[in-house]
């Protein structure tokens, strides 16, 4: 079976493995280089921790799972940390919205504890949490991904595999002729396949098009819709955070070396990829008053990148996994879980294009977007433990 990838971020390029496994020959197209589109600028969290309805908390966490499995089997892994999640609430409402989550997720068996000061300052040896803080959850199979790690990794395996990496080419044409479908290139060429894969994350509508399918995806609007936000790398830093943490005023990571990666969902409201702060603008200003904060050996740190990400997301907030069935030669793959997904997603996805079917899918087929034009459209996240 020849099988054309179009898209080599983490989720293309785990397909892209997985398909060659099972003996196909397999091309990956990118019109940029691996992990320029969202792959690059992601928080990364690996869970399936405030993911609703139970469907989308079933597919969550077989990506989890599925991440861990991956670890496990590679001695040399260095693109994972599963350490947990410690996450405090000091307000009543964070405090009532993170009580609900821990009882829903011992509902459906999830691992969390509820824990006090002295073991959130153990977990987190450099923490600045108030004394009388009486509300601290521990996610202890939660982690963290470090993509462009994740994507060498897989990308290594493609390379051994056989899977050809074709960078700078744009797809501009998508048509099946006489039983095959034929993707023409922005060089001119065009390359035959029996299946085209689509995992191009907020591309997905722009492709589709290609092939006369109309799949609607959240497009960027106005500053600080559900599209958008804002991640910052510190400089290095001598402070101990061994795994992530969710504050009321800041969600931050290691991100390698010292340095550690920022989050305040508030904050996010004026995103706007085409208006970056600077380094030294308001918002990095504001970012590093929030981890001085929350973490001590901090007062020495600055801003060195600071990004709007932008998120996949299908109109209706919820994976795309699937095939259309009046177009079975195109399976299209657009999720905002997409590294949290990748492992789980990249093998069952090789498995449905080999015939078996996924039955976590089933809720996120393709058919649910085509022709409704009535959808709520997702909303920014703005509380803490939200992505």
């Amino acid at each position: 079976m020849n099988v054309v990838v179009i898209g080599a971020g983490v989720i293309g390029v785990t397909i892209a493995v997985e398909l060659a496994r099972r003996g196909a020959s397999v091309t990956v197209l990118e019109k940029d280089w691996p992990g320029a589109g969202t792959s690059s600028t992601s928080y990364a969290w690996v869970n399936s921790h405030n993911k609703e309805p139970s469907s989308y908390y079933e597919l969550n966490l077989a990506g989890l799972k599925a991440h861990s499995r991956l670890a496990a089997s590679n001695s040399n892994c260095n693109w994972l940390e599963t350490r947990g999640h410690v996450e405090f609430a000091t307000d009543q409402s964070h405090r009532q919205d993170l009580m609900r989550r821990m009882g829903r997720l011992r509902e459906r068996g999830y691992e969390v504890e509820q824990i006090g000061v002295e073991r959130a300052r153990t977990l987190i040896p450099d923490l600045l949490i108030p004394d009388d803080c009486d509300t601290v959850a521990f996610f202890p199979s939660e982690g963290h991904c470090y993509p462009n790690l994740y994507l060498a990794h897989m990308l290594e395996q493609a390379s051994t595999l056989g899977v050809k990496i074709r960078t700078g080419l744009a797809v501009e044409r998508l048509q099946e002729r006489n039983g095959a479908a034929h993707v023409g290139l922005s060089d001119g060429s065009t390359v035959v396949a029996d299946q085209v894969v689509c995992a191009v994350g907020r591309w997905t509508s722009e492709v589709a098009l290609l092939a006369g399918i109309s799949l609607p995806m959240a497009e960027f609007e106005t500053p600080g819709d559900i599209t958008v936000g804002y991640l910052a790398v510190t400089n290095p830093l001598p402070a101990s955070l061994p795994r992530i943490l969710t504050s009321p005023w800041l969600n931050v990571r290691p991100d390698g070396g010292g340095r550690l990666l920022l989050q305040a969902l508030d904050l996010d409201s004026g995103a706007d990829p085409s208006d970056v702060p600077t380094t030294d603008s308001v918002v990095a200003k504001e970012l590093t008053a929030r981890l001085q904060s929350v973490l001590k050996n901090t007062e020495g740190a600055i801003i060195e990148r600071i990004s709007v990400g932008r998120r996949a997301i299908p109109a209706d907030g919820f994976s795309v996994l699937g095939a259309l069935p009046s177009v079975p030669w195109l399976y299209f793959v657009a999720t905002h879980s997409g590294v949290t997904l990748a492992p789980f997603v990249g093998a069952a996805v090789a498995g449905e294009i080999f015939g078996d079917a996924e039955a976590l899918f089933d809720d996120f087929r393709p058919e649910r977007l085509i022709g409704n034009l009535q959808f709520d459209r997702p909303s920014a996240p703005r509380k803490p433990g939200e992505q």
